[in-house]
């Protein structure tokens, strides 16, 4: 099996790859991954696997369709799983278009490349073929504390401009099924975490801001409700859709963990008492600070993943607590990682204010 993973070097689409160059009996062949290597694209997440003979690296834009087409026939793709997107909040607050550009217009052109391929496979092969749309529950818009959880059915009401994006393309995922016929399959997840987490999102900006003894931002009253789901389960989640999703189908991937973000940071600051303690034995929770909230910030998601529960049998294997632990401690012993970006990227400025 060959497969095209774009986005392959950001956060979640590296853990996928890692998954899948790292298991044992993997079907795979080759596994190319295109990244255009913006700001939150970094090929240190997979340097360490870049000798593995099944992996190509390409860098390059989802939006240019002679690239992707020649991607595809040169190396006889079965499946592409598209990663690729702007995927921060406050980033789409502060300058919408990028997000446009790359969720919208990129996944348009990459549909269009594939669907093209797809039509030119032998009869064996075009049956064969995948095409899966990895999307988020921000789609789904905000919940009330009492509502039920986002289930596949729920109608699309985005509240930002990245939401609004993905939104937009998720409808053209599905447009291409129920128009060409073209194959494709999409899975809307909640809020990851773990390994290789770009710093500017929540927990990873908490842990490295502790560790550094810089003030814990917590936006509005901290109430805000997410629900965490671990970065491996999601592409073992991803993995198991891409082999049994029935075709046409959207897969609601959640980690039935809602936590408010204030309990969130709090788990987190007692994690690093015990794990990394300040030597005067001060708990890093002194280090909490309110800060003005997001505009427009959303009150509560939460994901009912029943139907990939019931239909392909997955449930998360990570609970919060286990997952969590796992995320500090990998953090603590790969500081260089944080470093390097915290030092020529991302110097934890607050984004999304909306000025």
């Amino acid at each position: 099996m060959n497969i095209l993973v774009t986005g392959g070097c950001g956060f979640i689409g590296s853990n996928f790859i890692r998954q899948r160059l790292t298991e044992s009996g993997s079907p795979l062949q080759k596994l190319v991954n295109l990244d255009l290597l913006t700001y939150a694209g970094n090929p240190a997440n997979l340097a360490d696997l870049a000798a593995d003979p099944r992996y190509v690296f390409q860098q390059g834009d989802i939006g240019d369709e002679e690239l992707v087409s020649r991607l595809l026939t040169e190396h006889q793709i079965d499946a592409v799983l598209n990663f690729a997107a702007e995927s921060h909040v406050d980033r789409s607050i502060d300058s919408p278009e990028p997000f446009v550009q790359t969720n919208v217009t990129g996944t348009l052109r990459l549909l269009n490349a594939s669907r093209h391929y797809w039509k030119s496979l032998p009869d064996d092969r075009r049956a064969a073929f995948r095409f899966l749309h990895v999307s988020t529950d921000e789609v789904y818009g905000t919940l009330g504390p009492n509502d039920p959880a986002f289930s596949e059915t729920t109608p699309f009401a985005p509240n930002s401009p990245y939401a609004a994006s993905k939104a937009a393309s998720d409808h053209l995922v599905r447009a291409f099924q129920h128009t060409y016929g073209f194959p494709t399959l999409t899975t809307n997840c909640s809020n990851n975490y773990g390994p290789y987490h770009f710093p500017e999102k929540l927990i990873p900006l908490m842990i490295l801001n502790a560790l550094d003894g810089k003030p814990l931002p917590v936006y509005g009253d901290g109430q805000q409700i997410r629900d965490w789901l671990f970065v491996e389960d999601h592409a073992s989640a991803i993995w198991l859709v891409l082999q049994k999703g029935r075709l046409g189908e959207t897969y609601n991937v959640g980690g039935l963990n809602e936590r408010a973000n204030l309990d969130v940071v709090n788990t987190l600051c007692a994690l690093l008492d015990a794990k990394s303690p300040h030597p005067d034995g001060t708990s890093y929770s002194a280090q909490i600070t309110y800060v003005a909230d997001r505009p427009g910030h959303d009150r509560r998601y939460a994901i009912d993943c029943a139907k990939i529960q019931s239909e392909l049998g997955w449930s998360p294997r990570e609970s919060f607590e286990t997952g969590l632990a796992k995320t500090v401690d990998w953090y603590l012993a790969h500081r260089g990682w944080t470093d390097d970006i915290t030092k020529n990227r991302y110097q934890r400025e607050r984004l999304g204010s909306a000025k």
